[in-house]
């Protein structure tokens, strides 16, 4: 991992607090509903980066406060959905039971959908294994 990371830029530290993502969740499904897709992203990169490289608590929130900074959202606006703990709590938990109920329960899980067939990775894989499944599914797309 620390190989793979060092290749991409990526520097790991491995010594960060283990922690529940729960209020991470709920903030990134609120703006990514609020701002798009691209406001998430933005966010998840700034928890990864955070978590991943400086050890942050990734629900913590100084460390919320700062994705949603580093996504372009006033601070005075993330505040108010990271303090209040029910917002987007319970659309967070059906989510959760959904992906549950389709036999998810751990990450990464990656569902590529396919012409005929689904296919899904579950845990780190290595690139060659994404790439047959790609091709596969180019394949029974044609």
């Amino acid at each position: 991992m620390t190989a793979y990371g060092e290749s991409a830029g990526i520097k790991f530290k491995f010594g960060g607090t283990m922690a529940n993502t729960l209020d991470a969740h709920r903030v990134i499904q609120h703006f990514q509903e609020e701002k798009g897709a691209e406001t998430a992203d933005k966010i998840i990169n700034s928890l990864y980066s955070q978590f991943f490289e400086n050890e942050r608590n990734p629900s913590s929130q100084e460390t919320l406060l700062k994705a949603t900074s580093d996504a372009g959202i006033p601070e005075d606006e993330a505040k108010v959905v990271i303090e209040d703990k029910n917002e987007g709590l319970m659309d967070v938990k059906a989510l959760i039971r959904e992906q549950a109920s389709n036999g998810v329960d751990s990450v990464p899980t990656i569902i590529f959908e396919g012409k005929r067939r689904d296919f899904t990775l579950i845990g780190a894989k290595d690139v060659e294994e994404y790439e047959k499944v790609l091709h596969q599914v180019a394949k029974e797309s044609k």
